[in-house]
């Protein structure tokens, strides 16, 4: 299990605290410092469609010029996108076992730790 995402920004910081509080130990990758590999997104595209990973209410979409934003259209797109702007990619991303969350929400975390130990 690991949790993706940029150390600064807000709501990963409430999902660590909150994974803190259930005693969940997980590793964390800073995808803004560390990269990411297109074999990952691939794997997380396989789950989620591609408009569910690019952050478009976020600064750095928010920074991106209109011909940027209109190249970002299909799946291809979208991962060569989050290739070069990591801090795109909506945050924080839990996995286990090739199963993700997108976001943070306590009860859909809370699910996921209850499915994942059942």
């Amino acid at each position: 299990m690991k949790l993706y995402g940029i150390t600064q920004c807000d709501t990963v910081k409430k999902a660590r605290t909150w994974l803190a509080s259930q005693r969940q130990d997980i590793p964390f990758h800073d995808f803004k410092k560390a990269g990411i590999e297109r074999e990952l997104l691939e794997r997380w595209l396989d789950q989620v469609e591609w408009h569910d990973l690019v952050n478009k209410k976020g600064t750095t979409w928010r920074q991106l010029n209109e011909a940027e934003k209109e190249a970002v259209k299909d799946r291809d797109s979208a991962i060569e996108l989050m290739l070069k702007k990591p801090s795109v990619i909506r945050r924080p991303i839990l996995e286990s076992k090739n199963r993700i969350v997108v976001g943070f929400d306590e009860t859909v975390y809370s699910e996921f730790f209850q499915n994942e130990h059942a």
